[in-house]
């Protein structure tokens, strides 16, 4: 199921569902350890007219939608059938691990009525069952989920105090469904302790009279021990979840506003989805530097693993897009991540946990008997070409002097060398869609720009030997690209090429949006030069989704996900994207700007009631497919606004449309 809100704070990242049920909870890193596990559900109910409505029943009608401008969740639960209307604003405080729920109770019929609203929790505390404990704590008032050193603290407030009701149990063990039953009679058992997998849910009994509401806040306080869920606690109390949901609404609103662009142009759903894209992957960065591909538990790849992993090529691509839109810290630390992770020979491994420890893969060591780096190559030329990005936007170069050995020289030395003899274009590597082995023009043409920036760095360092170095090897897999990668009769770039032991060379000619886009943007050739636009004519004409969604595949044939017979496959937001930004560099006046407004727009409808991407869509009825949110298409989305300003800058058409934008 896609998640419709995902809130958090580098440390704390929760994630809803379409029906405002937590379904995520991750802590203390963004990605790592869920508590709920994706499986479990942080369920909200109604007792009313002698009958309990869990949020999953059919009666409520709930659409869930983000703040505009901010990281606050805004959802509107309606039960026609009990007479009950919910409006909640939730939120991750941002100065602290504390969750927040403010919600508002109207009672929508005639006559006065005692509401009951349930909170219930199934945690699964480090992701495992064993040794969780829950319990209520009579001197504080408070239930307690902890498991050593993850501790979760549940408390609420209304016009009366604290919550009315209570229980703790167990789940899904012994025939017991869990703790959510007990509530099915309007009142709870208020059982004190559960040990193994143990659940709670406490109470808000509340009498509003006809046509009124009554206000409640609910929290869940993280931490890594009782005494410090405590002091959370005590802290909501004393400064009051209003006060805490009001400064989080406002810092956020200043963070994603804190330059003023002009947004040219655009409408105002596009400036909208341009500020909650950043507040979307500001949630999937951890405060430690790792920027994570997805939330999503719900989306397991090949039913075995999620996205929430730091893949360099998705964090690198996040990072542009933080740097672009001016905030450098959040991007800093994530360069300091990856120099902490490359390895000593000068790659990047496929993925990463949000600890830095080595994420799980599907890439063998081995291929036909041969010993092969699992590696794929554009992962570490994106980190260069991203960190070039940093300096360009930040101008910090103690920074660049800091990492320029550990990160830099060191990445850049393993691509020089790990280059195939005959063709001396890069060594075979897996592609950036992690399916096929070869050497990919995309992959190419990234090590290209790596190595152009490398000698940049090297250059701006006054390492004149590097510079000579990589700028010759930058030069000579430039021109492999062309004459290995570039098929003239057919007018297009090939996916990919393998060389033998011979020399001799097969050719997948598949037809691929990410060969054509390395290789504008890349640089490898301007996208004015006939051979790109050859290319993208076939893109337009070959794997452009023909129905009414639209949209672009990634390349014809491609079956991941595909749900419909015929068809090139789903269209993805991230290669649709990239053809706008095609258009966007090939403009030389207002009027070419149109089919960049269309993208853009295409991208607008494409999206969640609450404003997220995912990864690919339906090419029959546009609803989400894969992980949603997806980092990679929210990053995609606010470089392709960005690069669109500033092209505007570039010609003259609008003066200081990106006030961090200084063309060279």
């Amino acid at each position: 199921m896609a998640k419709s809100l995902s809130l958090g704070n580098g440390n704390i990242l929760v994630c809803m569902d379409k029906r405002a049920q937590v379904r995520d909870f991750y802590f203390p890193y963004v990605g790592l350890e869920n508590h709920i596990g994706g499986h479990f559900t942080h369920r909200v109910g109604v007792f009313a007219n002698n009958q309990l409505n869990w949020f999953d029943h059919s009666n409520w009608d709930i659409k869930v939608h983000a703040a505009d401008q901010s990281m606050i969740g805004e959802t509107v639960a309606k039960n026609a059938h009990l007479g009950v209307t919910l409006n909640f604003s939730d939120t991750v405080y941002n100065e602290k691990n504390i969750f927040l729920r403010e919600v508002v109770v109207t009672n929508d019929s005639n006559e006065t009525r005692e509401i009951k609203l349930f909170f219930g929790h199934e945690f699964e505390i480090y992701e495992s069952h064993r040794g969780d404990t829950s319990y209520f704590d009579p001197i504080h008032h408070t239930l307690v989920h902890y498991n050593g050193k993850r501790v979760f603290l549940v408390n609420g407030l209304s016009h009366k105090g604290s919550f009315d009701d209570y229980t703790a149990g167990i789940f899904k063990i012994e025939g017991k469904e869990g703790s959510f039953k007990d509530a099915e009679d309007g009142m709870l058992s208020k059982n004190l302790i559960e040990h193994g997998p143990s659940d709670s849910v406490i109470g808000f009994y509340l009498e509003i009279p006809a046509h009124e509401s009554k206000t409640i806040h609910y929290w869940v306080a993280a931490g890594e021990s009782i005494k410090e869920t405590l002091a959370l606690n005590a802290y909501v109390l004393e400064k009051s979840p209003s006060h805490i949901i009001k400064t989080t609404r406002d810092y956020w609103h200043a963070w994603v506003n804190k330059y003023n662009f002009t947004f040219y142009g655009l409408k105002k759903e596009e400036i909208s989805l341009f500020k909650r894209s950043l507040l979307t992957i500001r949630t999937h960065a951890d405060n430690r530097g790792a920027i994570i591909a997805s939330a999503d538990s719900d989306m397991q790849q090949n039913g075995r693993d999620t996205y929430s992993y730091m893949w360099p090529r998705d964090g690198a691509l996040s990072a542009m897009a933080f740097d672009m839109a001016g905030d450098f810290n959040v991007a800093e630390r994530f360069f300091d991540f990856c120099d902490h992770v490359i390895t000593d020979d000068g790659y990047f491994m496929h993925k990463y946990r949000p600890d830095e420890s080595l994420g799980s893969s599907w890439h063998p060591w081995m291929r036909n008997g041969k010993i092969e780096l699992p590696i794929q190559e554009d992962e570490t030329a994106l980190i260069l070409i991203a960190l070039w990005n940093h300096y360009a936007e930040s101008k910090d170069l103690e920074f660049v002097e800091k990492v320029y050995n550990s990160l830099v020289k060191r990445a850049a030395d393993f691509m020089v060398g790990y280059r195939e003899p005959t063709t001396r274009l890069p060594k075979a590597s897996y592609d950036l869609w992690e399916e096929k082995f070869g050497i990919h023009t995309y992959t190419a043409a990234s090590v290209y720009s790596a190595l152009t920036v490398a000698a940049k760095f090297a250059k701006l360092l006054g390492k004149e030997r590097s510079e000579h170095i990589y700028t010759t090897a930058a030069f000579e897999i430039r021109q492999a690209i062309l004459n290995y990668l570039y098929d003239e009769e057919a007018g297009y770039f090939i996916k990919m090429i393998n060389v033998a032991d011979d020399g001799s060379i097969t050719y997948d000619r598949t037809l691929d949006m990410s060969s054509v886009y390395g290789i504008f943007a890349f640089g490898v050739l301007d996208a004015s030069d006939q051979r790109v636009a050859r290319a993208i004519k076939q893109v337009e004409e070959r794997i452009l989704v023909k129905t009414a969604v639209g949209g672009i595949a990634r390349y014809e044939g491609d079956v991941y996900f595909k749900s419909t017979h015929g068809g090139p496959g789903n269209p993805w937001i991230i290669t649709s994207l990239w053809l706008a930004q095609y258009y966007i560099e090939l403009a030389k006046k207002d009027a070419d700007f149109a089919p960049v407004h269309q993208w853009l727009e295409w991208a607008s409808r494409h999206t969640t009631a609450s404003g997220i991407f995912s990864e690919q869509l339906n090419p029959e009825t546009g609803e989400p497919i894969s992980a949603t949110p997806l980092t990679w298409s929210h990053s995609e989305y606010i470089m392709t606004v960005l690069k669109y300003l500033n092209r505007l800058e570039e010609l003259g058409i609008c003066l200081k449309c990106n006030p961090l934008y200084a063309s060279e």
